[in-house]
């Protein structure tokens, strides 16, 4: 079973990008390649409950288990050493992705406090989109009461767009809610 923005990106996106950019083949129109999402543990690096809480709701969220990002070098003043973890990565691809993405746009995004849209700055110049969410508790499968501590995390979209005009109409297309660029 498809989800609603992939289905959404065969029908609708499709056509209307290859309208507007000429684009001759289906292939040839920006798609999403994959998603990571990013959570740095830090002042709590040393904790070991910490990390196993990051796992859990990490692995709730996306549906795959994190892999741990290890130091690259020793950093004296931060209390760092080579190969100390210092944060979890996951990267998404194929249905997983489209999943994760339905539930970041149909209900996390819309649950984060004062929210009036997504930035249209997060969108690069190479075509992919970065947010930063503050609380993940934002997310349907993990419930408030139950957790100890709330920690951020960081998602970038992969797009195959080469420019920000691209990605931005992309991402509209899909149904993110942005906000309107206001031309002066």
């Amino acid at each position: 079973m498809t989800t609603s923005i992939e289905q959404r990106y065969t029908k609708d996106v499709i056509p209307a990008m290859q309208k507007e950019f000429g684009y001759a083949h289906v292939l040839a129109v920006p798609r999403i390649k994959k998603v990571v999402v990013n959570i740095g543990v830090g002042k709590n690096g040393k904790e070991k409950w910490y990390h196993e809480e990051v796992i859990k709701y990490l692995t709730l969220i996306t549906g795959q288990k994190p892999s741990p990002r290890p130091a690259r070098k020793s950093i004296a003043i931060f209390k760092l050493r080579e190969g100390q973890i210092v944060g979890y990565k996951t990267t998404l691809r194929g249905k997983r992705m489209y999943d994760f993405l339905e539930r970041l746009v149909s209900s996390a995004i819309p649950r984060t406090r004062d929210f009036r849209g997504l930035d249209p700055k997060a969108v690069d110049a190479g075509g992919n989109i970065t947010l930063g969410i503050k609380e993940h508790i934002i997310f349907p499968e993990v419930i408030g009461e139950e957790t100890k501590t709330i920690f951020g995390l960081e998602i970038t979209i992969v797009t195959s767009a080469e420019t920000r005009e691209k990605a931005d109409k992309l991402i509209r297309l899909l149904g993110f809610p942005l906000k309107k660029v206001e031309e002066k």
